[in-house]
């Protein structure tokens, strides 16, 4: 039988809670700064955009294992490196990827107005989605956010 411990519980609720409440936090942004005052509900299950829900799950990961483990241990250490990685991740590699297939669908719409019965495959008709990661912005949003709610977790523990 495995028994976990409940600090450990405790830390993967706050890494879990950071990531769904900044995902929720989208469309709330979304409604703030639409001139027309809708809702886009949507959001709130896409991938890129304010705060970064990537960011501020690792994030509140490695605060509240420094908080619970203490800062210098090599299990933080560890955190911190995943978090270094998918934060990267989330602002270079994902975000260039997504600019990439912005690039790709001009291409493709570009080639089949000039070249109509060349590009007719079905493949070109794929709708790809162009936002994939997040601006450096979105990231410390999302940095900023985790270290929050870590704290947070940390003072109704």
């Amino acid at each position: 039988m495995i028994i976990i411990p409940l600090n450990a519980i405790h830390i993967i609720f706050c890494a879990l809670f950071a990531a769904i409440s900044a995902q929720l936090l989208k469309p709330i942004r979304g409604y703030i700064l639409d001139p027309n005052k809708k809702w886009n509900w949507r959001l709130a299950i896409d991938a890129g955009g304010f705060p970064s829900s990537h960011s501020a799950m690792v994030t509140a990961l490695a605060i509240a294992v420094g908080i619970h483990e203490h800062f210098s241990s090599t299990l933080f250490a560890i955190t911190v490196v995943l978090a270094i990685i998918v934060i990267y991740d989330a602002a270079n590699v994902r975000y260039y990827s997504g600019q990439n297939i912005k690039v790709t669908q001009q291409l493709v719409r570009d080639l089949q107005d000039k070249y109509p019965k060349t590009f007719n495959d079905p493949i070109y008709d794929t709708k790809l989605k162009p936002i994939l990661g997040h601006r450096w912005i979105e990231v410390l949003g999302g940095i900023l956010w985790g270290v929050v709610i870590a704290y947070i977790f940390h003072l109704v523990k």
